[in-house]
């Protein structure tokens, strides 16, 4: 079983910044890949991002290229989502994710392990 823990949520103004943390523990890091999800009030959760445990492949959603960018740090278990330039539509409660599968990774079915959520914030 793999625990994830997210932080770094919060209140931030458009063009500002948060970075967001994920700490995984339980089974070893290695083998997980690790990806971010989004869900805003009445939408459905949504894809941001990934990063693949064997070559540090990354994969960001259209929306977020150039302004979110995704890393680990295998030594310290952990993964981040840096997210700049925030945009009122970046507003959502955002999951940490995890899976050793390489398949869909763009959909939420694909993920096996999910983090409880932190809430981002962007005021216009």
């Amino acid at each position: 079983q793999v625990q994830l823990t997210e932080s770094g949520g919060g209140l931030a103004q458009a063009g500002g910044s948060l970075r967001l943390s994920c700490a995984a523990s339980g089974r070893i890091f290695s083998g997980l890949n690790m990806g971010w999800f989004r869900q805003a009030p009445g939408k459905e959760r949504e894809f941001v991002a990934r990063i693949t445990w064997n070559n540090g492949a990354t994969l960001h959603t259209d929306s977020v290229k150039g302004r979110f960018t995704i890393s680990r740090d295998s030594a310290k278990n952990t993964v981040y989502l840096q997210m700049n330039s925030l945009k009122p539509e970046d507003t959502a409660v955002y999951y940490c994710t995890a899976t050793r599968s390489f398949i869909n990774l763009q959909s939420s079915g694909a993920w096996d392990y999910w983090g409880q959520g932190t809430q981002v914030t962007v005021s216009s």
